[in-house]
């Protein structure tokens, strides 16, 4: 008989409308075979770190059309994680390997499609960072900033969310491009941060601006160059009334439009005269270019000229809260769930 150990997972217990709740989602103990079967080419990995991320907000909507197919009701909740390999029939990965790629939200997972894990051979980046810095937000600031944004040196850039997952890591891009550039966070703590830490020349609370186009034209007398777009809603909206001629706005997510009660935009007629280039993208578009971004943000890395902020929440018991969490800005830079440090 098959040796099996017990196995912790995090469910969606339905689909759900408007802003998620953790009782959206449900702790569960299951069970998973130790070994996995020969001739099946699947690898089981022991899951250390998660990646929360507000895109899977749309895995939870029912009739979710997209990129990327939705969760069903009563199954375990995927995402991007750090892993180690338990066992094996995949000739590219041996136990012991660390591993990045989709996995599941739970102490163990068979992943079936190999071919989605990458390797970890990098041993003086901490772990987690795989899931952030050079993981899927990092290459989403990377591929955003430099191909969707078209940068050029002394442009004036504009990041909403800054403090988050891609925010932080595109302004310090942007400042290493020789850009005058511009966060806006929802706390007074992550605008220290912005300025002191990660070296934006300015950040404001937006939660304190009574008037986001005035806000915007404070710190952008001469308008905007480049607004990298990560919440949509209001600020869009005075965004596109401060955009300079010929502007760039790289739409990467609108985290304002998750709940019940959003509103359409009203200043798009700015993208004619303006002749504002505004353009969604998803990193998958650019995969070729991994290699590279690996190569430059870990070298950026190494000598000191990126730092990286996680927001750390330890155990899979609190992957629901710490995802929730995203849409009210409780998470101060990315948030990463700890399961286990081995």
């Amino acid at each position: 008989m098959e040796e099996e150990i017990a196995n912790k997972q995090i469910i969606l217990k339905n689909f759900i409308t408007g802003t998620p709740k953790e009782s959206d989602m449900e702790l569960r103990e299951g069970k998973i075979g130790i070994r996995v079967p020969a001739g099946s080419g699947v690898v089981l990995v022991k899951n250390l770190y998660l990646s929360c991320d507000p895109y899977l907000r749309g895995r939870m909507r029912e009739n979710y059309n997209s990129y990327i197919p939705p969760f069903q009701p009563n199954s375990v909740i995927e995402g991007f994680g750090v892993a180690k390999v338990v066992d094996s029939d995949d000739p590219d990965f041996a136990v012991g390997d660390f591993v990045e790629g989709m996995t599941g939200w739970e102490e163990y997972s068979l992943i079936v499609k190999a071919g989605m894990l990458r390797k970890i051979e990098m041993n003086d980046v901490p772990l987690s960072y795989h899931v952030g810095l050079l993981g899927m937000p990092g290459f989403t600031a990377y591929a955003g900033f430099y191909e969707v944004c078209c940068p050029k040196k002394g442009e004036s850039v504009f990041v909403s969310a800054a403090s988050g997952a891609v925010g932080q890591l595109v302004g310090q891009l942007a400042k290493l491009y020789g850009c005058y550039v511009v966060g806006s966070a929802s706390t007074n703590q992550k605008i220290d941060l912005l300025k002191n830490k990660l070296g934006f020349d300015e950040a404001f609370n937006y939660r304190e601006e009574p008037d986001l186009n005035a806000a915007l034209k404070r710190y952008f007398p001469s308008g905007i160059d480049i607004y990298f777009d990560n919440v949509g809603g209001a600020m869009l909206d005075a965004v596109l009334l401060n955009m300079r001629l010929r502007g760039r706005i790289a739409v990467c997510g609108m985290v304002s439009q998750h709940g019940t009660n959003s509103e359409g935009i009203r200043n798009l007629f700015s993208l004619i005269p303006k002749r504002i280039r505004m353009q969604g993208f998803l990193q998958s578009d650019y995969q070729h270019l991994f290699p590279q971004f690996l190569d430059c943000m870990a070298s950026y890395y190494r000598q000191g000229k990126i730092v990286y902020i996680e927001d750390m929440s330890e155990g899979l018991e609190s992957a629901p809260a710490a995802f929730v969490g995203l849409f009210s800005g409780k998470n101060v830079g990315k948030q990463v769930v700890c399961i286990s440090r081995e």
